[in-house]
């Protein structure tokens, strides 16, 4: 194991596979799989029975709870929460019989980016900055910025702010209204089917 930065923690009942890059204050708790050449952040915290599989890429400050398999084509930038039991998936169309190695898609979860318990992530999909996936959700497309999506298959219901309070405002196809989160006081402008996040200035 690569250890790059101060104080990381590995369980004595985990494996870190070489070569890995562990980040400073990254910790990885019981029965836990990071396999070779993956990239861990730092102030990461890795749960029970997670596995990490191959070239891997995880940024710095994510959370990932028990029972998360992580498969190779998945990366997971700063700040995302994956939680308990939630399921990532690397091919479209698996067979026992069939190779299917030189199919694996990527899947990208932004900044941020929150995963409820028990969520299935099927590949291919880009999860937006600051997008809150519902407990249960079965994610099938794209996931816009902000968005609040939940169901089977998930479709967008509202938006959150990036300090996760819902924001007082529904989706729609057409209009444009500014908004204030009501608990941190950060304010967006709704375009449509688009969120974004404005300046001090309101730009």
């Amino acid at each position: 194991m690569s250890k790059n930065g101060k104080g990381n923690f590995v369980h004595e009942s985990s494996y870190v596979d070489e070569p890995c890059s562990i980040g400073e204050g990254t910790r990885i708790w019981h029965f836990s799989h990071v396999m070779q050449d993956c990239v861990i952040g730092k102030h990461c915290n890795i749960g029970q029975n997670v596995v990490i599989s191959p070239n891997c890429t995880v940024g710095d400050n994510v959370k990932i709870q028990n029972n998360v398999s992580i498969y190779t084509g998945v990366i997971l930038e700063d700040d995302v929460f994956c939680g308990p039991s939630a399921v990532f998936t690397n091919v479209i169309n698996p067979r026992s019989h069939v190779p299917r190695k030189d199919e694996y898609k990527t899947t990208l979860v932004r900044t941020g980016a929150s995963i409820g318990a028990n969520a299935t992530i099927v590949c291919g999909s880009t999860l937006g900055r600051y997008c809150f996936i519902g407990a249960g959700a079965v994610v099938t497309r794209d996931v816009p910025d902000y968005a609040l999506c939940y169901g089977n298959p998930a479709r967008l219901r509202g938006w959150v702010c990036s300090c996760g309070e819902k924001l007082n405002s529904e989706p729609s196809e057409e209009g444009v209204e500014t908004i204030e989160c009501p608990s941190c006081g950060l304010t967006y402008r709704c375009e449509g089917q688009k969120m974004v996040q404005l300046d001090r200035k309101g730009n």
